[in-house]
């Protein structure tokens, strides 16, 4: 099942994606007002939801709607740095024994088709990086390996955006990679029963019509479920809560020359088995 939030009448709704259409969900005082309460309560959600659509209509051209981010204020963000070895070989560092952490910050979090934008006074550096992402669906604190995956609700494609003067020069990471606008997320998010494996997706990133990434997530060092239980193993990971896997290489600071994100660029993330993630780039 594909969730998503929908622009409707001036307000943030929840819809079911399919055929190339949105399924708007009842507004009765008994439905779920939005994707992040079907996230927070699947066993009840999903089974209504099920139901209703069983009888919809022919819902709305998905050409015709506006799609906002599904998850717009998750309780954190945990990013994964360096999980493709060609990636870190391009970077010039070495292999990561453990997965390297780091957060973005939630008020970074823009949808599909929303603007990413900066201050050119304060970077001309800001790079892309196609991720998928692991929507948490049951808390998880020390889990296992084998049922790291049981505490998925669905996975989403993510734009990792960075500023490479801010994230080299200050020493960490964050603040290079929390400026407004530098997480995408989007369009939708895929249940995890829809994806039989998510170490065999092709994930690509493309600018302006050109690919500039592609790769599969098989390539990841440490894959999802490892991702999961490694990471419960050192702090909570709540309902709702947001991993960013990492990304392939091909990032726009280590190529020859440089193609680092411009204005009038779009940036597309396209993740098999889950959608495209769309932002075009602006600035003043």
């Amino acid at each position: 099942m594909k969730l998503a939030a929908i622009i409707h009448k001036g307000r943030t709704v929840p819809a079911v994606i399919s055929g190339g259409r949105a399924h708007l969900l009842p507004e009765t005082p008994d439905a779920p007002g939005s994707v992040e309460a079907i996230v927070a309560d699947p066993g009840q959600w999903l089974p209504w939801v099920d139901s209703h659509l069983a009888s919809r209509g022919p819902g709305l051209l998905l050409a015709d709607v506006r799609l906002t981010t599904p998850l717009r204020r998750p309780g954190k963000v945990v990013a994964v740095g360096l999980n493709y070895a060609d990636h870190a070989e391009e970077g010039n560092v070495a292999l990561p024994a453990e997965p390297l952490l780091f957060t973005k910050f939630q008020s970074s979090i823009i949808g599909p088709g929303e603007l990413i934008t900066w201050d050119p006074a304060l970077t001309n550096a800001v790079d892309y990086e196609a991720e998928l992402a692991v929507v948490i669906g049951r808390q998880a604190r020390n889990v296992s390996l084998e049922a790291a995956l049981d505490h998925v609700f669905g996975y989403t494609c993510l734009n990792d955006v960075s500023a490479r003067d801010l994230q080299f020069g200050d020493g960490q990471w964050v603040r290079g990679k929390s400026l407004d606008t530098f997480c995408p997320v989007g369009p939708w998010i895929v249940t995890a029963d829809e994806i039989a494996d998510p170490q065999a997706l092709i994930i690509e990133c493309e600018v302006s019509g050109e690919v500039l990434q592609s790769a599969s997530t098989a390539d990841m060092i440490f894959g999802v479920a490892e991702l999961v239980s490694r990471i419960s193993h050192s702090f909570t990971l709540e309902v709702g809560d947001l991993i960013a896997t990492g990304t392939p290489p091909g990032v726009g600071y280590f190529r020859e020359p440089q193609r680092l994100l411009r204005n009038g660029d779009e940036v597309v993330v396209r993740i098999q088995g889950v959608g495209e993630l769309r932002n075009p780039v602006r600035l003043d």
